[in-house]
């Protein structure tokens, strides 16, 4: 039995791997890449929440979170009113949020988080 678990694993890339008592969820982005921000991050919120579940955990466990915005001064409060409607009271995790170029330019926010098995 390996102590590396990988769930939705292709060629490329796992989108949750559990190890050393870590479930690391790569970076998530939203299926739908019309809506605003506030949309985009329920969406990818919602990914998120659905693949700790599948690791065996929910957010309470998260410990760290690194958030991409395409428009950091634009969309970081947005971003940050959903986010902290879905944390958990007293469960934030450690965070990183920074502006960068995503995937597609329709893309606004993507986020990665670590959390404790």
């Amino acid at each position: 039995m390996s102590d590396i678990v990988r769930i939705e694993t292709n060629q490329r890339m796992s989108r949750v791997v559990k190890a050393a008592g870590l479930v690391f969820v790569g970076g998530q982005t939203s299926n739908d890449k019309t809506p605003d921000v506030k949309v985009q991050t329920a969406s990818v919120l919602d990914k998120i929440e659905s693949f700790l579940e599948k690791a065996g955990i929910d957010k309470s466990r998260l410990v760290s979170a690194q958030v991409w915005l395409a428009n950091i001064e634009r969309d970081f409060a947005g971003m940050n009113s959903v986010w902290d409607a879905w944390i958990p009271a007293g469960c934030a995790p450690t965070r990183a949020t920074v502006e960068a170029r995503l995937a597609a330019p329709e893309l606004l926010v993507e986020i990665a988080v670590i959390g404790v098995a």
